[in-house]
């Protein structure tokens, strides 16, 4: 029965090795079919996109090419005169299939970036055409814009027109370099340099798309700046019903100091008729609206007096140091949980600040302080428990080292109980010596 099952693996493991050496085989053949082929489309792509833009795919098959040599040469080896150990012919395969596979797999990787390019290249013409009808179909829109923006100059001022009075400039600017751009591209191409005909034909596609971006920009300012009229006026109203209920409510010093804000900014909107800026009017009048609803919140709640934050605080320090001192003194029989809770309680202590808290920060420093004091005390229960558990029955008649339980073989004797009061294994070692004389 050994036997048998001794020749089936040999079956097996002679089968697998054929399967490696026919996957190998069949790797290297197909990595040298797309060497070819990649060479092929490089010297496409150099026609269509020069020999910069193509740099990478020519280093990167220079680099295959280095490697299959090693593949083809252990492939050789496979095929000679010299007998081979199985182990060397599956070490010698599994090395063709990694080389030949990885070769595949950086000529995709290049030739794939490449494929984007070189479309760009083929569509040139149909993207020129575009350019230029494109241009022309903008440049009948320059009129009407240059109009539009005369037409806002006589109802809105010149820091509100600022983002837009200067497009119809630069959109003929914009319009005249996409046709001379897209000239130079035709003219390169026709030449056969390819890669500089794309960059301006690049250059030609941007020009166009923000020209007609500045072009919409002055439609919609319009749209925009009547909104905002709109809803000046809405917010205008809205103040004036904020402050005659802030006259009626609690007077803070905040919610004064908003109240003189917002007249301001109400007193300070241009009458009727008057070329203004509605963007940044109403900006500033929701700014102080904002402010004084602020204020009043702040105020319509009750202020937690400074002395509450100082009695929290204190009574959480006080806890502190109580819990410091029970772990300060028996080091040597505090577990971790109540190090943990203790740690946890100094870190959120720390970041208390010292002097007075400001009023809206002082809930959350009670919340804070509260929760020291918590994590305090838990800390000394935690410490006494562990105290109480490893503590001795008897303290023994002597005081430090006699009574039951003294020395070595009776338990914990005075020395042990004394190290660790003091923790630290050497101290408690030292003192164990001492008493057991």
């Amino acid at each position: 029965m050994a036997g048998f099952w001794g020749k089936r693996k040999r079956e097996e493991q002679d089968a697998a090795d054929a399967d490696l050496m026919r996957r190998a085989e069949m790797a290297i053949v197909a990595a040298d079919e797309r060497v070819r082929l990649t060479t092929d489309e490089l010297d496409f792509a150099v026609a269509e996109l020069g020999e910069s833009a193509t740099a990478d795919l020519r280093n990167a098959l220079d680099s295959v090419k280095t490697h299959l040599s090693e593949a083809f040469h252990l492939h050789q080896l496979n095929h000679d005169e010299i007998p081979d150990t199985p182990e060397e012919l599956r070490t010698r395969n599994a090395r063709i299939i990694q080389l030949s596979e990885w070769a595949e797999d950086l000529l995709e990787e290049r030739t794939t970036v490449l494929q984007g390019a070189i479309e760009k290249v083929r569509r040139a013409p149909e993207v020129l055409e575009r350019v230029r009808a494109d241009r022309e179909r903008l440049s009948l829109r320059v009129p009407a814009a240059r109009d539009a923006v005369q037409r806002l100059a006589t109802r809105y001022s010149p820091a509100a027109l600022q983002q837009i009075s200067g497009n119809p400039e630069e959109i003929e600017q914009l319009l005249s370099f996409a046709g001379h751009t897209a000239d130079v591209s035709e003219r390169r191409r026709e030449a056969g340099q390819r890669e500089q005909a794309g960059v301006a034909l690049e250059a030609a596609t941007e020009s166009i798309r923000r020209a007609e971006s500045l072009l919409d920009a002055i439609d919609s300012y319009e749209i925009e700046a009547l909104r905002a009229e709109s809803t000046l006026a809405a917010v205008v109203e809205d103040s004036r019903g904020d402050l005659v209920d802030a006259r009626s409510g609690p007077q803070t010093p905040a919610v004064r100091e908003a109240m003189v804000a917002l007249e301001k900014a109400l007193a300070e909107l241009p009458a009727g008729g008057v070329r203004d800026d509605p963007f940044g009017a109403l900006s500033r009048l929701r700014q102080a609206n904002t402010e004084l609803d602020t204020a009043r919140e702040r105020a319509s709640r009750p202020v937690i007096p400074q002395t509450h934050v100082s009695h929290a605080v204190d009574d959480a320090d006080r806890q502190l140091t109580v819990a410091r001192s029970i772990i300060s003194g028996h080091r040597g029989w505090i577990g971790a949980d109540a190090r943990t809770r203790f740690a946890e309680a100094e870190r959120l202590r720390s970041e208390i600040p010292l002097g007075p808290i400001e009023e809206e920060a002082r809930e959350r420093t009670i919340a804070q302080a509260r929760r020291v004091a918590a994590l305090a005390s838990e800390a000394l229960q935690l410490a006494q428990n562990d105290i109480d558990s490893s503590r001795p029955n008897d303290w023994g008649g002597d005081g430090w080292g006699g009574g039951r339980g003294g020395g070595r073989g009776g338990g914990m004797g005075g020395g042990n109980m004394v190290g660790g009061m003091l923790g630290g294994l050497v101290i408690g070692s030292l003192l164990g010596d001492m008493f057991d004389g």
